[in-house]
């Protein structure tokens, strides 16, 4: 299939690009202007121009993906300038999400659970809805929620690991002094890709996919791990008030929601099977001490 992939040069849309292209897809990226592409055919197109995405979705497209950064509260305006060639044809369309939309979890949350989105990713939920309901116009459409994404030596774990080194001290984000660490909801970049290429050949129309390996891992012994690896002298929790001071608000309050989220729909529809190490297994084989 010729697949159209917004975020092609990105964390999670090379490794889709990597992962499509070895399972035989033509991969056309959808960049800016004055981005270069290594991998083949290219277009332009912005997300601040809906119409030069619009565009780029010609007849030969099979597959559209968008794993690029989202646009805020111009979100929904992307998908839908993105879905708009795709109407009545059959034609697929896969949309990156993240567990985040569901805010914290009461227990382990299913594709069934209600969402709570903090601000960071407020305009989530919409996209995703824009999508669902896209199924019933003819469009093959998909939404995958990744959970916190790791692997490559980035994502958000890489950028806690390489903190500790700097300054020594490994932290965790906890919503106020005194609070219980919270847990992430994780995934292998290079699992997640084996997804998206799985949901690209056989996800059924308004597929809503948790793309998560592990349910919830406690951030605190997250940190406990890239101590150990980065050598650093403590392991402290981060209030989310301090920690905004450097990672911004929004952010620091994404990352302290406590989630455990079920990946299990996409094991049982797809065949997923998640093969790479574990976060915390991850971090001390990257960011073991030279």
């Amino acid at each position: 299939m010729k697949v159209l992939l917004l975020g092609a040069t990105g964390y999670i849309g090379s490794a889709v690009s990597e992962r499509l292209t070895g399972a035989g897809h033509e991969v056309v990226a959808l960049l800016r202007a004055g981005r270069e592409w290594p991998g083949g055919e290219s277009r332009v197109g912005d997300i601040s121009d809906p119409a030069s995405l619009t565009a780029a979705v010609t007849d030969d497209i099979d597959v559209v993906i968008h794993a690029g950064a989202p646009a805020g509260e111009a979100e929904p305006g992307v998908v839908e300038a993105l879905l708009a060639p795709l109407r009545g044809t059959g034609r697929a369309f896969v949309y990156t999400s993240g567990v985040w939309a569901l805010g914290d979890t009461d227990g382990l949350a299913d594709e069934d659970a209600p969402v709570s989105p903090p601000p960071i990713v407020a305009s989530r939920p919409a996209a995703e809805a824009l999508v669902l309901a896209a199924a019933g116009q003819n469009v093959r459409s998909v939404v995958i929620r990744p959970g916190i994404v790791y692997g490559r030596a980035a994502g958000i774990p890489a950028i806690f690991a390489g903190q500790a080194g700097r300054q020594g001290v490994a932290r965790y984000v906890v919503t106020e002094a005194g609070a219980d660490a919270p847990h992430w909801s994780t995934v292998h970049v290079d699992d997640l890709a084996a997804l998206f290429a799985l949901a690209v050949e056989r996800a059924e129309p308004g597929a809503l996919l948790h793309g998560v390996a592990e349910e919830g891992v406690s951030t605190k012994d997250f940190a406990e791990a890239v101590a150990k690896a980065a050598g650093a002298d403590r392991v402290e929790p981060w209030p989310v008030a301090e920690a905004a001071q450097v990672l911004g608000e929004p952010f620091a309050r994404a990352l302290a929601l406590d989630q455990r989220v079920s990946g299990a729909r996409a094991r049982g529809l797809l065949s997923w099977t998640p093969e790479r190490p574990g976060l915390l297994d991850e971090v001390l084989t990257s960011y073991a001490p030279a």
